[in-house]
């Protein structure tokens, strides 16, 4: 059996010759030149916050709908899908997200964001910023659209391409199952999604077996004190000190509870508790992040941090119906992102073969980043690759590490990515794996 799945995958591999990338490449270039780097453009100049990508979604389903794909608006809020049925064949989706986040940019990029928008979680006028780069993805999304239309005598099936909303806040691709988006539009054989990466060289495919982005969750820890006269500690029971213990105790979870080469993070991100200098209040409030690459490593961690948080408040002396209340939030829980390793090794021979052996990387994720991508690829299980595409010249690293300036972050109001390497190889990229999966 292995051996006739090696005989097919060559033969596919051959059915696209390297003439035909080269032919491919310069299609991609052209429609970079004369249309996208304009999309582009409009997309990061107009970004929008999560939930409320009304004009972004709008102009993404005008562009794939230019494109002959069937477009449906509206799944899970602002949500979009487009369908292309070409025969027989696998139902493959390639998922891209829209949203911008409330930062104000200073990029110094001529088109930089200017756009302010009513932020729905804190009912204020907040400034907008494509810091994620997710610009990109549309932009190539939209690219993807116009080759594998222009394309449909090379492959056969039924391309699915997803515009999701509310990528920053976590529950956009939620919401889109919720409103039955495989009920609706067919379970898909295969799943892809890229990001951008400003930590990748520029045009640079980087993809990994394993979990890219981690799973996570979002805790918060109820300490209920005994209030009193900040004069008079022993009147009371201290909030705060019993707060201090319990995030000293919590950074045990990783060092001491997970075996060493085994990833988790647990990260006490609020502390809030008192009015004023000389009064120990009643209260404290912790809220926590808590981060892990499978399901295992999330159970120690949230198991230990109510353990720890209830059998300090006992230390504290606390009565039982006084111990510290540990909350895992139900509505913003993200499972972790974990690449179907034979998928991973199919399409990095296919990116290999077309784009070149140094075009294509493997580099391990230095941070614990969440994703909700998974939302679609995890129940049911659907063999899934999400890969990352370089956004950052390579003269800027050189600079940054001769004492230049740093290359920013995402989520920095410095970000910025160089939109044409990434674009184009986000194209490419994509609409290669697209037809090694759809071969005719």
């Amino acid at each position: 059996m292995k051996n006739a799945i090696a005989i097919i995958f060559t033969l596919t591999i051959m059915a696209y010759p390297a003439h035909a990338f080269d032919s491919l490449k310069q299609t991609v270039a052209k429609d970079y030149d004369n249309y996208l780097s304009d999309l582009f453009v409009h997309f990061h100049e107009n970004p929008e916050l999560s939930h409320q990508e009304q004009k972004t979604a709008a102009r993404l389903a005008k562009e794939l709908e230019a494109e002959g794909f069937d477009v449906t608006t509206g799944v899970g809020g602002t949500g979009i899908v487009a369908i292309m049925k070409n025969g027989e064949g696998p139902l493959v989706m390639m998922r891209a997200d829209m949203d911008g986040l409330p930062v104000q940019e200073k990029s110094g990029l001529s088109y930089a964001s200017t756009v302010t928008q009513l932020s729905l979680l804190t009912n204020n006028i907040v400034p907008v910023m494509h810091a994620c780069g997710h610009d990109v993805h549309i932009t190539s999304l939209v690219g993807t659209a116009r080759r594998m239309s222009a394309m449909k005598d090379q492959w056969s099936g039924t391309l699915m391409l997803i515009g999701q909303p509310a990528e920053e806040l976590g529950p956009g691709a939620q919401a889109m199952m919720e409103d039955n988006l495989w009920q609706r539009f067919g379970i898909p054989d295969y799943a892809l999604a890229f990001h951008v990466s400003a930590q990748d060289v520029a045009g640079v495919i980087n993809v990994s077996e394993g979990s890219p982005y981690a799973g996570a969750d979002t805790v918060d820890i109820i300490i209920h004190g005994i209030g009193t006269h900040g004069a008079a500690p022993h009147s009371g029971k201290d909030p705060v000190l019993l707060g201090s213990q319990i995030v000293i105790a919590l950074q045990t979870l990783v060092s001491r509870e997970l075996a060493p080469r085994e990833p988790g993070v647990v990260t006490v991100g609020s502390f809030h508790s008192g009015t004023k200098h000389n009064i120990i209040s009643d209260r404290a409030h912790l809220q926590v992040t808590v981060r892990n690459t499978n399901l295992e490593t999330r159970k120690i961690l949230l198991d230990g941090i109510k353990r720890i948080a209830e059998n300090m408040g006992r230390v504290a002396g606390l009565p039982e119906d006084k111990l510290p209340e540990v909350i895992v939030s139900s509505d913003n829980i993200l499972p972790p992102t974990v690449n179907n390793d034979a998928l991973v090794r199919r399409l990095k021979k296919v990116w290999q073969a077309k784009m070149g052996e140094d075009a294509v990387v493997d580099i391990p994720p230095t941070g614990m980043g969440a994703e909700d991508f998974p939302y679609f690829t995890t129940e049911p299980a659907i063999p899934s690759v999400y890969f990352q595409v370089g956004g950052t010249p390579k003269e800027d690293f050189e600079r940054a590490e001769a004492g230049g300036p740093a290359v920013a972050s995402h989520h920095s109001p410095l970000f910025k990515i160089s939109p044409e390497p990434a674009v184009k190889k986000g194209v490419e990229a994509t609409v290669l794996a697209l037809l090694d999966l759809m071969a005719k």
